[in-house]
């Protein structure tokens, strides 16, 4: 009688632990999927996208020198084609400011255009640059700023002719690096072991290290210049508003997941977004505080490596395999790309 006891109670516990486990995996759903997933003539790992001054003229990039333009507002797209040494080149960034609009890529890539792309000229670039430019950012006529993979920031007033460099020193290898509306950047390291700010003023990069043992994945700025951050093990931190040195406590949207989380991006100052692995996009409404999973976009077969919301309506997902949502409060329910 006492062993049927003892093997009723390690049921129970086991029972116990599974209704945990489930419960702890799961995250509220999301009662709308503003999300649609549009079309895209090419099965390469999108970058990033841009719009010229008119919203709906833009360009997408990717790997094996994908560039594809829009002139619906990102609903149809065309493939561009360059006349390029090599067509492996792999396109990380584009910015337009009005007419003018600049691309970036590996290895040693600088694409320049002043009439909305119709036409683009490659710009050479020295021998002796530390690294391969991975971002770009317009700023003004014949004014654009480019950072290196290894965290050195040139800058040009004169159409790209002249650069001059913004820090004394390159940071090392970066896993990924972005860049505030103000200037500043945050790099991390290619191990996620540590992260590096820097800002205008500044000769140098300033390490910092994570705030926790879990691995960074990605590092960014809110509207406000908050830092968030996310981490192995789905776990997603932003930097405190009053402190900035400091960091509010951690959360994780999904407990017990094995997919990882890519990319964060306000839609607006309360509006958030994070994209995941396999299809995994989190919600929140309240700048962070809670989370919700748009189920709708599960069965979209693609990890989602960049939200980018150009304005508060205007907003896209980009992925690995073709793979492009269009933010359209009220749409349909996602679902999976036709084969290109």
């Amino acid at each position: 009688m006492h062993s049927i006891w003892k093997g009723w109670q390690r049921i129970f516990a086991l029972l116990v632990v599974v209704l945990m486990c489930i419960g702890c995996s799961k995250v509220p759903s999301s009662s709308y999927n503003p999300w649609a997933v549009i079309s895209v003539p090419t099965d390469a790992k999108l970058l990033d996208i841009a719009f010229t001054g008119n919203p709906q003229h833009g360009y997408l990039v990717g790997s094996n020198a994908t560039l594809l333009e829009t002139n619906d507002g990102g609903d149809t797209w065309k493939p561009i084609a360059l006349e390029l040494d090599d067509s492996r080149y792999r396109f990380d960034s584009i910015s337009f400011a009005g007419q003018e609009g600049w691309i970036v890529g590996e290895p040693g890539l600088l694409l320049h255009t002043t009439d909305e792309g119709g036409s683009w000229s490659r710009i050479p670039l020295s021998s002796k640059l530390p690294g391969s430019p991975i971002s770009i950012t317009a700023l003004a006529d014949g004014s654009a700023q480019m950072a290196t993979d290894v965290g050195a920031i040139y800058q040009t007033s004169d159409g790209g002719k002249n650069w001059q460099a913004q820090v004394d020193s390159a940071v090392g290898v970066v896993r990924n690096l972005r860049r505030s509306p103000n200037g500043k950047y945050v790099a991390v390291s290619a191990k996620g072991s540590f992260y590096s700010t820097w800002e205008p003023g500044q000769s140098a990069w300033v390490p910092h290290n994570r705030t926790s043992s879990r691995r960074l994945e990605n590092m960014g700025f809110g509207e406000n210049g908050q830092l968030w951050l996310l981490a192995r093990g789905g776990q997603v931190q932003f930097s405190d508003p009053t402190k900035p040195d400091e960091w509010l406590e951690a959360k994780n949207p999904e407990f017990s997941t094995s997919w990882g989380l890519l990319d964060l991006a306000y839609r607006t100052p309360e509006d958030v977004w994070i994209g995941g692995g396999s299809g995994n996009l989190l919600h929140s409404s309240d700048g962070g505080k809670t989370w919700e999973k748009d189920r709708d976009v599960e069965e979209v077969a693609a990890n989602f490596y960049k939200i980018v919301f150009l304005k508060p309506e205007q907003g896209f997902i980009i992925g690995d395999r073709g793979t492009l949502l269009k933010y359209q409060p009220g749409a349909e329910p996602a679902s999976a790309p036709e084969a290109a």
